[in-house]
Formats: structure tokens, C-alpha cells, sequence
């Protein structure tokens, strides 16, 4: 794992933040989730990797890190053993209270930077409502850690072909983390066969909406093959995030500057 502990909130005193809010006033708040990632993989695999990202961004931004959200919208995943789940309009109070206090402790760009596909529904809503209580001088924001990259690598990550949860790009990124945290002799293939192929637009009518629609679709919790997982594709996949977020980020920024609030 690539985590600095300077860069760690959590590890900071008051003068190392003050230093830090007087220097680069940026913080990177993970979202996460505990949830089911088949027999293979941690219930931590939204959480570790959305820390790890902020860990590696946070090194080339000068940022501190946050503590992870460790709890996401993850009902649809009702069905399989020991999932914790919390509802849209809780973890939008929580991002929005979050994004609210770190203005108010001095953070110019708070950045939220999102490791489960589901939260983002809470996300954007929570920023939009938090807006007209934030400085007109702070740049907040978040995104899911994958939509930067380009369209091929995005593919080889997730995306139809090589799944979409428990699949090979996570769990390889998980080992690039933490190999014991990974049993790829316990690793399964499943494929959900969706009417239309897995790319209609039936997926996402399917999947958002309700709770326990991925036990519906998925009898191990895998969707993808994550056998033969190699943590040096995981290092691969970080390094290809690492750099487009970054890219994201700067743009995200250039973006703000070129239009500023009206008088």
C-alpha cells in the first residue's frame, strides 16, 4: 500500500493541519462500502481501493487523506450474508454535513472521491443541496475513481466484458493493496445473462433501483472472473487511475477558474 501517513488526517495534530490549510488547503474524502465481494474478496473492496486512490492522489496534490466512509448504498446487495447498508438520504446527510465542516475547518477543495457505483445517486444529491451553504471560494466536488480513465483501460478495469463487481481489475487491485486479503483459490466466474446481452440498457433499469437485485442476479456475488487475479495488474490499474484522476482534477480546477461566481 502507497499510503504516507502525513498525508493522513486521521494521524495529523492541529498544528500539522493548520501547516497543511495554510500551504494547500485540499482534502480527499474517500466513499466506500462493506459489502459482499464473492468468496474471494474482503467486504472492503470499495473502501480500501477509493483510500488507496486518495492515497496516491494525495501525494502528487499535497492533500490530506480523510477517514473513509465506510458504509454505502449497498441494498442491493440484501440477500447475502452480513451486508450493512445504508439508505440514499443518510449517506447524503453524511456527504453533505462532511463537505459543509470541512469549508467551515478551512478546506478550500474538498473532493470526494467515490469507490462504489451506488453512491454517487447520494453524492451528487448531496452536493447539490449543500451548495448555497458552502464559500463561494471552495471548490467541491466528487467522482466515481474510475470515470477518468480512457475508454480502453476503463474497459479492462470494469466494464461488461471483464465484469463489473469481484472481477479481475478489483481483485487484482485489491492485491496490489494486500495480497492475504485475497483467497483466489476460492475464486469463482459468473456472468449474469441478461435478456438483450449484459450491455442493454435493461442493466441499469435492472440494478439501481431496488434492493437485493444483485442476489437476484448473481449466485456467488461475482460478476466477472477474478481467477488468476496478479497483484502486478493491480499495480498496473493504480498507476492508470492515479494518472487519470490527476489529469481530472487539475482540469476540474482550470475549470472553476475559468468561470468564476457572478457579481
Amino acid at each position: 500500500m502507497t499510503t504516507d501517513r502525513k498525508h493522513l488526517l486521521a494521524e495529523c495534530r492541529l498544528p500539522e493541519v493548520e501547516d497543511q490549510l495554510r500551504r494547500s488547503p485540499r482534502i480527499l474524502i474517500p466513499l466506500g462500502a462493506t459489502e459482499q465481494h464473492g468468496p474471494h474478496a474482503p467486504f472492503g473492496t470499495d473502501s480500501i481501493l477509493a483510500s488507496e486512490v486518495c492515497a496516491r492522489i494525495a501525494r502528487r496534490v499535497d492533500a490530506l487523506v480523510a477517514p473513509a466512509v465506510p458504509y454505502g448504498v449497498s441494498g442491493d446487495h440484501r440477500g447475502f450474508a452480513g451486508v450493512p447498508y445504508v439508505s440514499v438520504p443518510t449517506l447524503s446527510g453524511v456527504i453533505r454535513d462532511l463537505a459543509v465542516s470541512f469549508t467551515e475547518g478551512g478546506f478550500k477543495h474538498v473532493v470526494f472521491v467515490n469507490g462504489h457505483y451506488t453512491n454517487s445517486i447520494a453524492l451528487h444529491a448531496a452536493l447539490f443541496e449543500a451548495h448555497d451553504d458552502l464559500p463561494d471560494d471552495a471548490i467541491v466536488y466528487g467522482f466515481n475513481y474510475w470515470d477518468p480513465l480512457p475508454p480502453e483501460q476503463s474497459k479492462a478495469y470494469l466494464g461488461f466484458e471483464v465484469g463489473l463487481h469481484a472481477n479481475i481489475g478489483e481483485t487484482s487491485a485489491v492485491m496490489a493493496v494486500d495480497p492475504s486479503l485475497v483467497d483466489l483459490d476460492a475464486a469463482v466466474a459468473e456472468y449474469p445473462s441478461f435478456p438483450g446481452g449484459p450491455s442493454s440498457a435493461l442493466v441499469p433499469a435492472f440494478y439501481p433501483p431496488g434492493k437485493g437485485r444483485t442476489s437476484r442476479a448473481t449466485r456467488s456475488g461475482v460478476w466477472g472472473d477474478p481467477s488468476g487475479s496478479p497483484a502486478e495488474q493491480g499495480i498496473t490499474h493504480f498507476e492508470q487511475i492515479e494518472e487519470a484522476c490527476i489529469q481530472f482534477m487539475q482540469g476540474v480546477e482550470r475549470t472553476f477558474e475559468a468561470y468564476p461566481e457572478r457579481p
